[in-house]
């Protein structure tokens, strides 16, 4: 009875294999009224052995065998078999085991699953199904105050969006249209909403413009600061095209040190630096223009960013205003979103992470199905500030009763010695 742990059937014997642990049991209260009328003259009509599958144990397959009747109603004619307590009547499984199928799946790839319960990747996938309904009843997306949308691209583009302040997942669209993202946007409080960050898709902020009127859209820096590093890459390469073998062997590395910021540099990587930039000017004012692009973004302001990025668009050298004029673009059609910024210091961080767990997710499962991704995103601790408890040891009453009459260890105190620790002449035992 230990092994099987469900109440209604009694264990007749168990027989384990390699693989698999085989369990015979009988129901402890057979039937005795029908299930259509509830009649109580009902006779036999026959029996069946079904095979009900349980949850794994000690790593091993479960099945539960038990002998069930065919009855029939001598009131309404119609027959029956006997009921399973804990079995889920749409499947041959225990109701635990199609509840734990849920839990994993969340998690797991249905393969891995269906070979450790012995069922077909159907079955779980089915099972999922039911699950994720059952949960998506239950969750309860409470709207952000400050929210993130972002796209990632799973056979099409795909929006994302997230609590960027609570760091957890909100929801995954099946497209990034406007039309279907001021659809969700207007399922929310939309009076809650305070910031919503994005990148530069124009249908986003179109989008939040219409549905979420009182909320500030702000461009998320990362966005913006890495047209500085394509830039000055557009031109490292440029140089380096125009360069002979011999001179491209001197700039070995160049690209890492090219786009790694000024104040990261080490003591080696300014000289080997230092050196580049004397030889080719060219290399050295891109370098100097990214940097100023970047310190942009040190502004204490927005008043003094703008300031900032008026003086860097002054100083980029005339032959390389094509290589950056993507960041001019972006300040010059996106400046209001991009300065707001400076004054709420609000990234998409949080969404671009997501971003990876998503498509690691889709790896691991080599093709989920757009719905089974989004549940196991939106239901995954990964995804949602899931704080389970501490594990809390319990002790035996027995040793806790033992301890309680046991005596003192004796520390073996030397009282003169530690009086003379304390610098008293004696020290009475009965203070201690």
């Amino acid at each position: 009875m230990t092994l099987l742990q469900l109440d209604g059937y009694d264990l007749v014997n168990t027989t384990e294999q390699d693989h698999d642990y085989h369990l015979h049991v009988t129901v402890e209260r057979p039937t005795t009224i029908c299930r259509h009328c509830y009649a109580s003259e009902i006779v036999g009509f026959g029996r069946r052995e079904q095979v009900v599958k349980d949850l794994p144990r000690l790593g091993k397959r479960t099945a539960i065998y038990v002998e069930t009747r065919r009855w029939r109603c001598k009131s309404c004619g119609k027959t029956f078999f006997d009921r399973l307590p804990h079995v889920d009547e749409r499947r041959q499984m225990t109701d635990r085991l199609v509840q734990w199928i849920g839990q994993e799946a969340v998690s797991r790839t249905f393969a891995s699953i269906a070979g450790e319960i012995g069922v077909t990747e159907g079955t779980v996938r089915q099972v999922f199904s039911d699950y994720v309904q059952r949960r998506y009843a239950q969750l309860d997306f409470v709207t952000p105050r400050w929210l993130g949308i972002d796209e990632i691209y799973l056979i099409k583009p795909r929006c994302v969006m997230t609590n960027v302040e609570e760091l957890t997942a909100l929801d995954i669209l099946e497209n990034r249209n406007k039309k279907t993202v001021i659809a969700r946007l207007s399922e929310m409080d939309r009076s809650r909403v305070e910031l919503v960050t994005i990148d530069m898709w124009r249908p986003y902020r179109d989008a939040a413009r219409i549905a979420l009127r009182d909320a500030q859209v702000v461009i998320d820096k990362f966005h913006v600061v890495r047209m500085l590093n394509a830039a000055c890459e557009t031109v490292r390469k440029s140089l380096r095209s125009s360069l002979t073998k011999h001179q491209r062997r001197g700039l070995v590395n160049d690209r890492f040190l090219i786009l790694k910021r000024e104040r990261d540099l080490t003591d080696k990587d300014r000289m080997m630096l230092d050196g580049w930039l004397l030889n080719y000017p060219a290399l050295a004012a891109a370098y100097e223009t990214k940097e100023a692009g970047y310190r942009i973004y040190e502004a204490a302001s927005s008043a003094d960013a703008a300031e900032r990025y008026a003086i860097w668009k002054a100083s980029v050298p005339h032959e390389m205003r094509g290589a950056f004029g993507d960041f001019q673009r972006a300040w010059e059609n996106w400046g209001d979103e991009i300065l707001a910024y400076f004054d709420h210091r609000i990234t998409n961080a949080y969404t671009e992470s997501l971003n990876n767990l998503i498509r690691t997710t889709n790896r691991i499962g080599r093709g989920y199905s757009f719905e089974a991704l989004r549940a196991k995103i939106l239901l995954s601790e990964n995804g949602h500030k899931i704080v389970r408890p501490k594990f809390q040891r319990i002790r035996s009453p027995d040793v806790m009763e033992r301890r309680a009459f046991e005596p003192e260890p004796n520390l073996g105190v030397d009282l003169s010695t530690l009086a003379e620790i304390l610098g008293k002449d004696e020290i009475d035992p009965d203070q201690l």
